[in-house]
Protein backbone atom coordinates (compact mmCIF):
# COMPACT_ATOMS: atom_id res chain seq x y z
CA UNK A 1 0.00 0.00 0.00
CA UNK A 2 1.33 3.45 -0.93
CA UNK A 3 1.96 5.93 1.88
CA UNK A 4 1.76 8.92 -0.46
CA UNK A 5 -0.18 11.70 1.27
CA UNK A 6 -2.61 13.82 -0.73
CA UNK A 7 -4.40 16.99 0.34
CA UNK A 8 -7.94 16.63 1.64
CA UNK A 9 -11.06 18.71 2.07
CA UNK A 10 -14.60 17.85 3.18
CA UNK A 11 -17.17 16.28 0.87
CA UNK A 12 -19.95 18.71 1.73
CA UNK A 13 -20.68 21.72 3.96
CA UNK A 14 -21.36 21.16 7.65
CA UNK A 15 -23.03 23.65 9.98
CA UNK A 16 -22.88 24.35 13.71
CA UNK A 17 -23.63 27.21 16.09
CA UNK A 18 -22.71 28.16 19.63
CA UNK A 19 -21.32 30.85 21.92
CA UNK A 20 -17.79 32.14 22.13
CA UNK A 21 -16.12 31.38 25.44
CA UNK A 22 -14.68 34.90 25.79
CA UNK A 23 -17.07 37.23 23.93
CA UNK A 24 -20.21 35.31 24.87
CA UNK A 25 -21.42 36.12 21.34
CA UNK A 26 -23.42 33.49 19.49
CA UNK A 27 -22.18 32.60 16.01
CA UNK A 28 -23.25 30.30 13.20
CA UNK A 29 -20.47 28.59 11.31
CA UNK A 30 -20.46 26.77 7.95
CA UNK A 31 -17.42 24.68 7.04
CA UNK A 32 -17.19 24.28 3.26
CA UNK A 33 -15.02 22.31 0.79
CA UNK A 34 -12.11 24.31 -0.67
CA UNK A 35 -9.78 23.73 -3.64
CA UNK A 36 -6.34 22.20 -3.16
CA UNK A 37 -3.80 24.75 -1.99
CA UNK A 38 -6.38 26.94 -0.25
CA UNK A 39 -5.37 26.10 3.30
CA UNK A 40 -7.70 26.95 6.17
CA UNK A 41 -9.48 30.29 5.64
CA UNK A 42 -12.07 32.07 7.77
CA UNK A 43 -14.70 34.34 6.24
CA UNK A 44 -16.47 36.81 8.56
CA UNK A 45 -19.85 36.96 6.80
CA UNK A 46 -21.11 39.63 9.23
CA UNK A 47 -18.51 42.09 7.88
CA UNK A 48 -19.04 43.53 4.40
CA UNK A 49 -17.21 46.89 4.39
CA UNK A 50 -13.70 45.44 4.62
CA UNK A 51 -11.73 42.39 3.53
CA UNK A 52 -13.42 39.67 5.56
CA UNK A 53 -11.10 36.76 4.68
CA UNK A 54 -8.57 35.67 7.31
CA UNK A 55 -5.91 33.05 6.61
CA UNK A 56 -5.00 30.61 9.38
CA UNK A 57 -1.26 31.26 9.31
CA UNK A 58 1.18 32.21 12.04
CA UNK A 59 1.87 35.80 11.02
CA UNK A 60 -1.87 36.58 11.25
CA UNK A 61 -1.91 35.85 14.99
CA UNK A 62 -2.68 39.05 16.89
CA UNK A 63 -3.59 37.82 20.38
CA UNK A 64 -2.57 34.79 22.43
CA UNK A 65 -4.12 35.51 25.83
CA UNK A 66 -6.14 32.42 26.81
CA UNK A 67 -6.73 31.64 23.14
CA UNK A 68 -5.44 32.34 19.64
CA UNK A 69 -6.88 35.26 17.66
CA UNK A 70 -6.19 35.89 13.97
CA UNK A 71 -6.28 39.34 12.35
CA UNK A 72 -6.01 40.28 8.67
CA UNK A 73 -4.48 43.46 7.22
CA UNK A 74 -7.85 45.25 7.34
CA UNK A 75 -8.12 44.65 11.07
CA UNK A 76 -10.80 41.95 10.84
CA UNK A 77 -10.35 39.31 13.54
CA UNK A 78 -11.54 35.84 14.48
CA UNK A 79 -10.90 34.60 18.01
CA UNK A 80 -10.35 31.23 19.71
CA UNK A 81 -9.49 29.34 16.54
CA UNK A 82 -7.25 26.70 18.11
CA UNK A 83 -9.78 23.93 18.88
CA UNK A 84 -11.18 23.98 15.34
CA UNK A 85 -7.70 24.12 13.80
CA UNK A 86 -6.66 21.19 16.00
CA UNK A 87 -9.59 19.19 14.65
CA UNK A 88 -8.58 20.02 11.06
CA UNK A 89 -5.00 18.95 11.74
CA UNK A 90 -6.10 15.92 13.71
CA UNK A 91 -8.41 14.44 11.08
CA UNK A 92 -6.30 15.54 8.10
CA UNK A 93 -8.23 18.43 6.54
CA UNK A 94 -5.85 20.66 4.58
CA UNK A 95 -8.29 22.94 2.75
CA UNK A 96 -11.43 24.49 4.23
CA UNK A 97 -13.46 27.68 3.98
CA UNK A 98 -15.08 28.53 7.33
CA UNK A 99 -17.89 31.06 7.07
CA UNK A 100 -18.80 32.57 10.44
CA UNK A 101 -21.18 35.41 11.33
CA UNK A 102 -19.52 36.44 14.59
CA UNK A 103 -16.19 37.41 16.17
CA UNK A 104 -15.32 34.12 17.85
CA UNK A 105 -15.36 30.41 17.00
CA UNK A 106 -17.98 28.65 19.18
CA UNK A 107 -16.44 26.90 22.16
CA UNK A 108 -18.92 23.98 22.02
CA UNK A 109 -18.02 21.69 24.97
CA UNK A 110 -14.52 23.15 25.39
CA UNK A 111 -12.81 20.43 23.36
CA UNK A 112 -12.30 19.54 19.68
CA UNK A 113 -14.61 16.52 19.76
CA UNK A 114 -17.63 18.19 18.13
CA UNK A 115 -15.49 19.62 15.34
CA UNK A 116 -13.86 16.26 14.66
CA UNK A 117 -17.31 14.64 14.50
CA UNK A 118 -18.63 17.30 12.12
CA UNK A 119 -15.66 17.05 9.75
CA UNK A 120 -15.74 13.27 9.73
CA UNK A 121 -19.52 13.21 9.27
CA UNK A 122 -19.10 15.37 6.15
CA UNK A 123 -16.59 12.85 4.86
CA UNK A 124 -13.08 13.62 3.63
CA UNK A 125 -12.33 13.94 -0.08
CA UNK A 126 -8.85 13.26 -1.40
CA UNK A 127 -7.65 15.96 -3.79
CA UNK A 128 -5.30 15.77 -6.73
CA UNK A 129 -2.44 17.72 -5.15
CA UNK A 130 0.00 16.09 -2.79
CA UNK A 131 0.12 17.25 0.81
CA UNK A 132 3.04 19.49 1.68
CA UNK A 133 4.83 18.89 4.96
CA UNK A 134 7.16 21.11 6.90
CA UNK A 135 10.24 18.95 7.47
CA UNK A 136 12.22 20.07 10.53
CA UNK A 137 15.94 20.14 9.68
CA UNK A 138 17.45 21.61 12.85
CA UNK A 139 16.36 22.42 16.40
CA UNK A 140 14.29 25.53 17.03
CA UNK A 141 13.67 26.43 20.67
CA UNK A 142 11.89 29.25 22.49
CA UNK A 143 11.74 30.04 26.21
CA UNK A 144 9.72 32.20 28.55
CA UNK A 145 11.01 31.78 32.09
CA UNK A 146 10.51 28.12 33.04
CA UNK A 147 8.40 27.54 29.95
CA UNK A 148 10.15 25.99 26.98
CA UNK A 149 9.08 24.60 23.61
CA UNK A 150 11.20 23.00 20.93
CA UNK A 151 10.90 21.55 17.45
CA UNK A 152 13.51 18.94 16.48
CA UNK A 153 14.23 16.82 13.40
CA UNK A 154 12.82 13.32 12.97
CA UNK A 155 12.93 10.71 10.21
CA UNK A 156 9.18 10.25 10.67
CA UNK A 157 6.60 11.83 8.35
CA UNK A 158 4.33 12.58 11.32
CA UNK A 159 4.54 14.87 14.33
CA UNK A 160 5.67 13.38 17.64
CA UNK A 161 4.59 15.28 20.75
CA UNK A 162 6.02 15.28 24.28
CA UNK A 163 4.36 17.66 26.75
CA UNK A 164 4.70 18.20 30.49
CA UNK A 165 2.70 20.47 32.77
CA UNK A 166 3.03 21.28 36.47
CA UNK A 167 0.41 23.03 38.60
CA UNK A 168 0.18 23.64 42.35
CA UNK A 169 -3.41 22.36 42.36
CA UNK A 170 -3.39 18.74 43.46
CA UNK A 171 -6.21 18.10 40.99
CA UNK A 172 -3.61 18.58 38.24
CA UNK A 173 -0.16 18.21 39.81
CA UNK A 174 2.46 17.02 37.33
CA UNK A 175 1.20 15.42 34.13
CA UNK A 176 3.07 14.41 31.01
CA UNK A 177 2.24 12.60 27.82
CA UNK A 178 3.97 11.47 24.64
CA UNK A 179 2.34 10.43 21.39
CA UNK A 180 2.88 10.12 17.66
CA UNK A 181 0.14 11.94 15.75
CA UNK A 182 -0.86 9.09 13.44
CA UNK A 183 -4.12 9.19 11.44
CA UNK A 184 -7.09 8.59 13.74
CA UNK A 185 -5.15 9.08 16.97
CA UNK A 186 -6.16 12.69 17.62
CA UNK A 187 -9.90 12.04 17.31
CA UNK A 188 -9.63 9.02 19.58
CA UNK A 189 -7.15 10.07 22.26
CA UNK A 190 -6.98 13.88 22.39
CA UNK A 191 -10.04 15.59 20.88
CA UNK A 192 -12.32 15.02 23.91
CA UNK A 193 -10.04 16.86 26.38
CA UNK A 194 -11.65 20.11 27.57
CA UNK A 195 -10.13 23.50 28.27
CA UNK A 196 -9.68 24.34 31.95
CA UNK A 197 -9.32 27.26 34.31
CA UNK A 198 -9.53 28.35 37.94
CA UNK A 199 -12.57 29.82 39.69
CA UNK A 200 -10.55 32.63 41.32
CA UNK A 201 -9.57 33.90 37.87
CA UNK A 202 -13.11 34.20 36.52
CA UNK A 203 -13.99 37.67 37.87
CA UNK A 204 -10.61 39.05 36.79
CA UNK A 205 -11.10 37.62 33.30
CA UNK A 206 -14.62 39.04 33.04
CA UNK A 207 -13.32 42.48 34.05
CA UNK A 208 -10.92 42.16 31.10
CA UNK A 209 -13.77 41.32 28.74
CA UNK A 210 -12.92 37.61 28.69
CA UNK A 211 -14.72 34.41 29.76
CA UNK A 212 -18.18 35.96 29.19
CA UNK A 213 -19.39 32.71 27.62
CA UNK A 214 -17.54 30.35 29.93
CA UNK A 215 -19.42 27.84 32.08
CA UNK A 216 -19.17 24.36 33.54
CA UNK A 217 -20.70 23.18 30.25
CA UNK A 218 -17.65 24.20 28.23
CA UNK A 219 -14.68 24.10 30.61
CA UNK A 220 -13.22 22.19 33.50
CA UNK A 221 -13.21 24.65 36.42
CA UNK A 222 -11.03 24.18 39.47
CA UNK A 223 -11.40 25.76 42.90
CA UNK A 224 -8.02 25.14 44.47
CA UNK A 225 -7.65 21.36 44.59
CA UNK A 226 -11.32 20.70 43.79
CA UNK A 227 -12.89 20.09 40.38
CA UNK A 228 -16.22 21.94 40.35
CA UNK A 229 -17.79 20.11 37.40
CA UNK A 230 -20.35 17.62 38.78
CA UNK A 231 -19.36 14.98 36.22
CA UNK A 232 -15.66 15.27 37.06
CA UNK A 233 -12.94 14.56 34.51
CA UNK A 234 -13.28 12.55 31.32
CA UNK A 235 -9.87 10.99 32.03
CA UNK A 236 -7.34 11.53 34.82
CA UNK A 237 -4.82 13.32 32.61
CA UNK A 238 -7.38 15.43 30.72
CA UNK A 239 -5.37 18.57 31.49
CA UNK A 240 -2.17 17.62 29.67
CA UNK A 241 -4.22 16.14 26.83
CA UNK A 242 -5.90 19.51 26.37
CA UNK A 243 -2.52 21.24 26.31
CA UNK A 244 -1.53 18.84 23.52
CA UNK A 245 -4.82 19.62 21.74
CA UNK A 246 -4.01 23.35 21.91
CA UNK A 247 -0.49 22.72 20.61
CA UNK A 248 -1.79 20.74 17.62
CA UNK A 249 -4.07 23.67 16.75
CA UNK A 250 -1.41 26.33 17.26
CA UNK A 251 1.19 24.41 15.22
CA UNK A 252 -1.33 24.15 12.36
CA UNK A 253 -0.64 27.88 11.93
CA UNK A 254 2.79 27.01 10.51
CA UNK A 255 0.84 26.43 7.29
CA UNK A 256 1.16 22.67 6.88
CA UNK A 257 1.58 19.48 8.92
CA UNK A 258 4.95 19.29 10.67
CA UNK A 259 7.25 16.30 10.30
CA UNK A 260 9.38 16.45 13.43
CA UNK A 261 9.30 16.35 17.22
CA UNK A 262 7.54 18.91 19.41
CA UNK A 263 8.62 19.01 23.06
CA UNK A 264 7.26 21.46 25.62
CA UNK A 265 7.20 22.20 29.32
CA UNK A 266 4.29 24.36 30.49
CA UNK A 267 3.07 25.00 26.91
CA UNK A 268 0.52 27.67 26.10
CA UNK A 269 -0.73 29.69 23.14
CA UNK A 270 1.87 32.47 23.53
CA UNK A 271 4.75 29.99 23.68
CA UNK A 272 3.40 27.95 20.77
CA UNK A 273 2.99 31.01 18.57
CA UNK A 274 6.46 32.20 19.52
CA UNK A 275 7.76 28.79 18.40
CA UNK A 276 5.88 28.91 15.07
CA UNK A 277 7.20 32.41 14.35
CA UNK A 278 10.75 31.38 15.29
CA UNK A 279 10.48 28.41 12.94
CA UNK A 280 9.21 30.46 10.00
CA UNK A 281 11.88 33.10 10.67
CA UNK A 282 14.65 30.46 10.48
CA UNK A 283 14.60 29.20 6.87
CA UNK A 284 17.57 26.89 7.45
CA UNK A 285 15.60 25.00 10.11
CA UNK A 286 12.96 23.56 7.77
CA UNK A 287 11.98 22.81 4.21
CA UNK A 288 8.84 22.00 2.24
CA UNK A 289 8.43 18.32 1.42
CA UNK A 290 5.98 16.18 -0.55
CA UNK A 291 5.81 12.52 -1.52
CA UNK A 292 6.42 13.33 -5.20
CA UNK A 293 9.32 10.91 -5.61
CA UNK A 294 7.36 8.06 -4.02
CA UNK A 295 4.31 8.91 -6.13
CA UNK A 296 6.38 8.69 -9.31
CA UNK A 297 7.76 5.33 -8.18
CA UNK A 298 4.25 4.00 -7.50
CA UNK A 299 3.07 5.23 -10.92
CA UNK A 300 6.06 3.61 -12.63
CA UNK A 301 5.42 0.28 -10.92
CA UNK A 302 1.74 0.42 -11.90
CA UNK A 303 2.66 1.12 -15.52
CA UNK A 304 4.87 -1.97 -15.67
CA UNK A 305 2.10 -4.30 -14.48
Amino acid sequence: MSSVQFQQTVNCPVVCAGVGVHTGARARMVMKPAPAGTGIRFCRTDITDRDNMIDAIGDQVSEVQLGTTLRNEDGVTIATVEHLLAACAGVGVDNLIIEIDGPEVPIMDGSSAVYCELLLSAGLRRQGAMRRRIRILEDVEVRDGVKVARLSPSADDYLSIHAKIEFESRAIGTQQMSLRLLPGMFARDIAFARTFGFAHEVEMLKSMGLARGGSLDNAVVLDGDTIMNPEGLRINDEFVRHKILDAVGDLMLAGAPIAGVYEARQPGHALNNKLVRALLDTPTAWCWETDEAEAEQVASMAARR
